[in-house]
């Protein structure tokens, strides 16, 4: 039994020794126990059972699943990449020669974090004075989701001590949050949570699309797209002017963005006018691989009666159909073109075309263009799943994903805390010398340790997460270039002024 938590404070395990020991009992084979001070202190929990991972031999999913206090503890306090998602959060120190690490800013003190326990305890309107700070809480409570909000005019965490009202928030990152469920009415492959790489690439399809019109139509330049950890993806648009956006704004680009419109029991969902959109291009070269292979869905008569409810006229509708019900096994494609045939030679009047002319294009759209949750994007101070936390259903990290490889990417190969184990042991077998940095703090003197550091890899480099932390790293140099020569011509402005 793990400790209750409540507002922020958690009650340790009230255990006798026999428990203790027969908790030590059940990790040994897994564990070399040792006991740590450091931990006792930081996390209730290791008070009854603390835990040395790294002489670990065999970290099996089954020891490390779910949503095990022991796993989030082992990711926070070894795996999770700190600095570079202080600096990112950390907008506001990017001078040249200062320390981002020990000087926090508003852009980071003034941020919401929420949290989610593992007895499913919410906590919103934390914030933190610094990284220490953060990592610190993040080693005691170890969540099992973590939500970044706003950036507002207070500290999130004094909203009790001022009037009502008085907690404004300022600015947040543009956000889009799009999940697999909102696609079950079209894939035929899996259902709710589940998902498999045949329609992982309607996820493909959507970074592609809304990636392209951040950039070329909105002139947006870093953009960070994260697994959710289980079946979608989220993107973050780090632009100063993105942060700042009004919620009008913001509803403004996603109306944009916008193509589906309508709940399921709408049937035609797109209803474009008769001009070239941009996406069509992206959207065509995944419509035939999506519709005719991985989903079949002109396969079968359940799957195509849905495209076929599209058309609007009923006569057309019917010669379509005789049309596949005449030659079932006809190849999908040809049933395809088949269609779009149909359509042409039925387009005799200007009522007609007007009403037709654009269905093939229209059914392209509804069958692979993204599907936005707009409540997520509109609202500055709505929630969202920060990246490089642990999915607790899955026990997948929310790692960044390339955009420039993005199809390339298998959710099934996500990182996973046993894993990420497996990796380190097998890594410092073969690198002797390379030990946890954790472990030697405050074994040597500090002089010592600076200079130890700046050569020992961090341990997730020594893991397959380096690739993902690589991209996030990417993504918040990119952005801190931007602040600074901003910086540097608003300098130069007063100096000619």
């Amino acid at each position: 039994m793990y400790p209750p938590a409540n507002s922020g404070t958690l009650t340790p395990v009230e255990a006798g020794q026999s428990e203790e020991k027969q908790k030590r009992d059940e990790l040994e084979h897994l564990f070399d126990l040792d006991d740590d001070e450091v931990l006792k202190a930081e996390n209730p929990w290791m008070r009854t059972a603390p835990v040395e991972l790294f002489s670990a031999k065999n970290a099996g999913a089954d020891d490390l699943a779910g949503d095990s206090p022991r796993q989030f503890m082992l990711f926070y306090r070894h795996f999770f990449p700190a600095k570079p998602y202080f600096e990112w959060l950390n907008y506001d120190t990017l001078n040249a020669g200062t320390s981002i690490a020990t000087s926090p800013s508003r852009s980071f003190m003034n941020r919401e974090f929420s949290f989610i326990l593992t007895n499913e305890t919410f906590m919103r309107y934390q914030s933190f004075k610094n990284m220490e700070d953060f990592k610190n809480e993040l080693a005691r409570l170890c969540p099992t989701r973590i939500d970044l909000g706003a950036v507002y005019n207070i500290r999130p965490k004094d909203k009790n001590m001022v009037r009502a009202g008085a907690l404004v928030a300022v600015s947040k990152e543009m956000v889009f949050d799009i999940d697999m469920t909102d696609y079950d009415e079209i894939r035929t492959c899996c259902s709710g949570g589940d998902v498999c790489i045949k329609c992982w690439e309607f996820m493909t399809v959507a970074m592609k699309v809304i990636d392209a019109a951040l950039r070329d139509d909105f002139g947006f330049k870093h953009l960070l797209w994260v697994y959710s950890g289980r079946r979608g993806v989220h993107c973050w648009v780090g632009d100063e002017r993105a942060r700042v956006m009004t919620n009008e704004q913001r509803k403004a680009i996603v109306s944009y963005l916008e193509v589906i419109k309508g709940g399921t029991n709408q049937v035609r969902k797109v209803n474009l006018p008769n001009t070239l959109h941009p996406s069509l291009r992206i959207i065509s070269e995944h419509f035939k691989n999506l519709v005719f292979s991985s989903q079949d869905i002109l396969t079968t008569p359940e799957s195509w009666e849905k495209i076929l409810a599209i058309i609007p006229d009923e006569a057309v509708r019917a010669k379509v159909r005789e049309d596949w019900e005449d030659a079932p096994g006809r190849a999908p494609s040809q049933k395809w073109e088949n269609l779009k045939n149909i359509i042409g030679q039925n387009i005799d009047t200007p009522k007609k075309r007007q009403q037709l002319e654009n269905i093939p294009r229209d059914i392209i759209f509804q069958y692979t263009y993204p599907r936005l949750d707009d409540k997520v994007s509109v609202d500055i101070r709505h929630l969202l799943k920060s990246p490089f936390c642990i999915h607790p259903k899955t026990g997948r990290v929310c790692v960044p994903i390339p955009i420039e490889t993005c199809e390339n990417f298998d959710p099934a190969s996500a990182p996973t805390v046993p894993r990420l184990v497996r990796e380190l042991n097998e890594y410092d077998a073969n690198h002797p010398g390379t030990e946890d940095r954790s472990k030697l703090q405050g074994t040597m003197k500090e002089v010592e340790f600076e200079i130890f550091i700046n050569v020992q890899p961090y341990n997730w480099q020594k893991t397959s997460l380096r690739e993902h932390v690589e991209v996030f790293e990417k993504f918040v140099k990119g952005i801190q270039r931007d602040i600074r020569a901003k910086k540097r011509d608003d300098a130069s402005r007063s100096v000619d002024f």
